[in-house]
């Protein structure tokens, strides 16, 4: 099964499974933040023909052990494939992480990295499990200052806070180790050695993610 299919075969589970009011209001906001008149995420320097493109944001987080890890150091190492999901308890989220490291030694061949951010606390970022199963960083942006720098972050509305503690019994907040309730749009950015955003992929519906193979290939054309 191809990641697309597998991703559509989730997405029509999950639509199938879900109460309607539950997912009449997750698709609520989905569609205000599709139709909300501003754009998402950070400029595509190659796209909008700036020679001198302004360089993206650096940023330093913890990954799961704790370790500072800087962008530009890693940038110094190759290309960046940037990725922010939602968190350890969204479906499509882990499916991603685990489709991406299914491809990270063809990615690691090309002489890319592949970095992960979410809002989660360090402990609870990734699973044991999961840290034996990951090989690529990913890392903890608790109080969502890189999602903001990135401008893909947003307030979690009321009526979606009520959703998640009273249907799913998770309280945000505690479980980032922060006083907000706060997302980052599911998002992934191509970074060139130069800092450089070269491609982007910013998508309010959080059931939507770019296919491994079309980062594979726009990697292979940096």
């Amino acid at each position: 099964m191809t990641f697309k299919q597998e991703l559509e075969q989730m997405r029509q589970e999950y639509v199938a499974n879900s109460p309607a009011d539950v997912y009449n209001e997750i698709n609520r906001l989905i569609t205000e933040q599709q139709q909300a008149g501003q754009a998402f995420g950070l400029e595509v320097g190659q796209e909008i023909g700036l020679h001198g493109a302004q360089k993206t944001k650096d940023f330093t987080l913890n990954n799961t052990l704790g370790q500072p890890v800087n962008l530009y150091d890693e940038l110094a190492k190759g290309p960046v494939v940037l990725t922010f999901y939602r968190g350890g308890w969204c479906p499509f989220c882990n499916m991603q992480l685990r489709s991406y490291q299914k491809v990270l030694p063809q990615i690691e061949a090309i002489g890319g990295q592949l970095i992960a951010v979410s809002p989660q606390s360090p402990d609870n970022t990734l699973t044991q499990k999961e840290k034996e199963e990951l090989e690529f960083q990913v890392l903890s942006d608790t109080n969502g200052l890189v999602a903001a720098a990135y401008n893909i972050l947003y307030d979690v509305p009321d009526y979606i806070k009520d959703i998640f503690l009273n249907k799913f019994n998770l309280d945000l907040a505690e479980y980032n180790a922060t006083n907000r309730w706060i997302l980052p749009i599911t998002s992934t950015f191509m970074i060139d050695e130069s800092g450089i955003v070269r491609s982007a992929y910013v998508e309010p519906d959080y059931m939507k993610r770019p296919d491994p193979e079309d980062i594979l290939e726009r990697l292979r054309h940096l």
